[in-house]
């Protein structure tokens, strides 16, 4: 077994976190918030907008089921990578859209996918693709928060939806019960 990482932000961790953990090849799934200026943020500091951090999520998989390619497709069709700076009623700079780089190793691949991913939506990617910095880990709350709270106001939702969304596109990339 070969592993690899990815950091994405699109929108609320919840989200990206609760379909990445139904994906078959996907080993670990951790929320967190990245490429900020503040030293071991809260999620209080950066839902106030002034910390620099996106709401990611760290996408650790096993290469010999799943590439990055397939990786970065899922999280093109997950949210919406065109709306600057918001994902329906989440609004502010911690939930734009972004593709944080572990290693340069990474980017080829990831540069071809953001370039599909542009011409399918005619242009109006917002989508940044960076080099992953200043990640900490989100706290022990919000870990796993769709699996402990389905019936939760905004999991119910807009996350279901998402996950619903997800099995259906990706049938065959579910993990089996």
């Amino acid at each position: 077994m070969s592993h690899d990482s990815i950091t994405l932000g699109g929108g609320c961790f919840w989200c990206l976190e609760a379909v990445y953990e139904l994906v078959e090849g996907v080993t670990a799934v951790e929320s967190g918030y990245c490429n900020g200026h503040v030293v071991n943020p809260s999620y209080e500091q950066v839902c106030g907008g002034d910390t620099g951090h996106v709401e990611v999520v760290r996408v650790s998989f096993d290469t010999s089921v799943i590439g990055l390619r397939e990786v970065l497709e899922i999280f093109f069709a997950i949210h919406d990578p065109t709306t600057l700076n918001r994902q329906g009623n989440d609004v502010g700079p911690q939930y734009r859209s972004g593709i944080y780089l572990h290693d340069e190793s990474q980017r080829a691949v990831a540069q071809a996918v953001w370039d599909d991913a542009q011409a399918a939506h005619g242009g109006r990617l917002v989508t940044e693709l960076e080099p992953l910095q200043n990640y900490w880990r989100a706290e022990p709350y919000h870990q796993h928060y769709f699996v402990q709270h389905p019936h939760q106001g905004y999991c119910a939702f807009v996350v279901a939806p998402k996950v619903e969304k997800f099995r259906k596109t990706f049938r065959n990339r579910v993990k089996s019960a």
